[in-house]
């Protein structure tokens, strides 16, 4: 089974209570569509979001938004296909998928592309006030041109 959530912005109680509630096992996928929380600082928090997800009888495919750094920049994350298309994964993390922009995923039979990151509003203030910012929030041109290419 598949399901769909967005704006977890990093806690993830909800998501258990839901794993418990229908007994969902490492078959089912949870689409979390931006603003996860996961790969938000860097540090410790971040492991510790992740270590917390593993546990969970589910598996996660997570579209990056803004706020957050994406995979592909993060020191220790491989690619490989699932579904059809690229994903970010760390090894530790196996049931923790990234999604790679552009890219085609069959989800029990519907296709579906990904683009994810967004253009952030607030990036000036977060960087005149020492809060976090990524380049690969907002997407460059090269991967506009991949996403458009991949919808012909």
């Amino acid at each position: 089974m598949i399901y769909i959530t967005g704006d977890t912005h990093g806690e993830f109680g909800r998501i258990e209570a839901f794993c418990r509630w229908f007994g969902t096992c490492r078959e089912d996928v949870m689409v979390i569509l931006g603003d996860a929380g996961i790969n938000f600082s860097g540090g410790i928090r971040d492991m510790r979001k992740k270590e917390f997800l593993e546990v969970l009888p589910i598996m996660f495919f997570v579209v990056h938004e803004n706020h957050e750094q994406g995979p592909q920049a993060i020191e220790g994350y491989q690619e490989k296909v699932w579904r059809g298309g690229m994903v970010y994964q760390k090894e530790e993390y196996p049931s923790l998928l990234f999604a790679k922009d552009g890219e085609v995923f069959d989800l029990d039979g519907k296709q579906a592309i990904v683009m994810g990151g967004t253009y952030s509003i607030d990036k000036m203030v977060r960087l005149m006030y020492g809060y976090w910012w990524w380049p690969d929030e907002q997407h460059s041109e090269e991967v506009k041109k991949y996403v458009e290419s991949r919808l012909g």
